[in-house]
């Protein structure tokens, strides 16, 4: 298709108005450059004065009119860091700037004392495709469009003056070679020239749609990726968003990795006291502070359930300490649990923690997945979680965590205990303070 695959999908109003304020930066871009071009027209002219004699007429039409646009861009500059400006003074500005160029040309054959059809030959109609291309910075192919048949009304205005002139029509030849070397009018040359503007605008017209869809697109895979970090870790989502192909249930990475499970010791109790409201206000609080401790130390929460967290360490991003980092994240957790209440509630903490190999991937139906971490090792810290209860305590450690952090945490031995599903039983440390 010539302008690209459309946009299905309906832009929510968040997309829009995020689409809508880079359009609003990409204005005070436009202005930016039109102030520049209008700084560099201003000095061209003063550098031509000094190689031509300056009649009263020249005086009073080119400086009026580069004042005038240097005000008009000037006002306009300061509009758009101001405040959002709306179509119908974006299509003046438009109308504006081709008028005052186009009055520029004009002033040519006065100011060098020819007739009319001398600014016909005039370089300076290249800015208007300057200023055509200006209008690509927005993604919005209406003001290109408004741009370039604005240049081409204006050129014709151009042209009709000459004709009218009273010599325009006698100046008019089929001969190009005259129409090179002479004030002579070629109406095929200047047919030509909005030939080129139209095809110009039109090439452009549809580059921008084209772009403008991908553009939304982007905004919308943008707005999906934010989204999805707030229902998952960021980590998680950007190993999603950047994955090279579509991951599928059963998709997954072997590691070795540690596993913490938490959960809050005596929460149906806590939670009976406590309204739908008060409970999810409670639970926000201590997921928040919690949350900060665990990325000071690396680890990311995979899973939410209830009261409960499933973090990683070594799954998603890569930590050569992921044992060690992931005791000392216990225990900070442990700590503020003990040493601070959340909504008002004391929200005491139990950690199990299992280092070993465990499987990162998605899992779930084809068109509902649920990215998550499991294996034997999950399995065993969520055992040892489940086993602070038995022993009075709040962190629990299996075997392997104790032999990759033993030089660095003191740690004591508590059992020798059975798994669920596991033949051999489980060595079981905790920490010695």
């Amino acid at each position: 298709m010539i302008f690209g695959e459309p946009v299905r999908e309906k832009l929510p109003t968040r997309v829009l108005k995020e689409i809508q304020a880079r359009q609003d930066t990409s204005e005070r871009l436009i202005s930016w450059v039109q102030m520049a071009l209008v700084t560099l027209f201003i000095a061209l002219w003063a550098a031509s004065q000094k190689f031509s004699s300056m009649t009263m007429t020249e005086i009073e039409v080119v400086p009026m009119a580069l004042g005038a646009y240097f005000v008009f861009t000037l006002i306009r500059l300061i509009a758009s860091h101001r405040m959002r400006l709306p179509p119908w003074y974006l299509y003046l500005s438009i109308v504006a700037d081709m008028a005052l160029l186009m009055l520029m040309i004009w002033a040519f054959h006065i100011q060098y004392g020819q007739p009319p059809s001398f600014y016909l030959k005039a370089p300076t109609l290249m800015y208007v495709f300057i200023f055509i291309a200006l209008r690509t910075l927005r993604f919005e192919v209406e003001y290109i469009i408004a741009a370039g048949a604005t240049a081409i009304i204006g050129w014709s205005i151009l042209m009709w003056w000459v004709l009218q002139a009273g010599d325009g029509m006698s100046q008019i030849t089929r001969d190009f070679v005259t129409y090179m070397t002479s004030n002579s009018v070629l109406i095929g040359a200047e047919i030509d020239k909005m030939v080129s503007i139209f095809l110009v605008t039109s090439v452009l017209a549809i580059a921008v749609v084209r772009s403008q869809r991908n553009f939304y697109r982007s905004v919308l895979k943008q707005s999906a990726a934010e989204d999805l970090s707030r229902f998952v870790s960021k980590e998680v989502a950007a190993r999603i968003t950047s994955a090279d192909k579509q991951i599928q249930a059963g998709d997954g990475e072997s590691r070795v990795g540690t596993i913490i499970f938490t959960d809050i010791e005596g929460f149906s109790t806590v939670s009976e006291t406590m309204t739908a409201q008060e409970l999810a206000k409670t639970l926000n609080e201590y997921f928040g502070v919690m949350g900060d401790a665990i990325s000071q130390y690396g680890g990311v929460i995979t899973h939410f359930e209830g009261d409960l967290m499933l973090i990683t360490f070594n799954a998603v991003d890569d930590d050569p300490n992921h044992a060690e980092n992931a005791v000392k994240c216990a225990r900070m957790i442990e700590k503020l649990a003990r040493s601070r209440t959340f909504n008002g509630a004391m929200l005491k903490t139990r950690c199990g923690i299992n280092s070993g190999e465990i499987t990162v991937g998605a899992v779930g139906a084809q068109d509902r997945l649920a990215f998550t971490v499991h294996g034997d090792t999950v399995n065993v810290a969520a055992r040892l979680e489940q086993l602070n209860k038995e022993h009075g305590t709040y962190i629990m450690m299996g075997e392997a965590t104790h032999h990759a952090i033993a030089d660095n945490i003191n740690c004591v031995f508590v059992c020798e205990t059975p798994v669920k599903g596991r033949i051999e039983e489980v060595r079981v440390y905790t920490l010695k303070d």
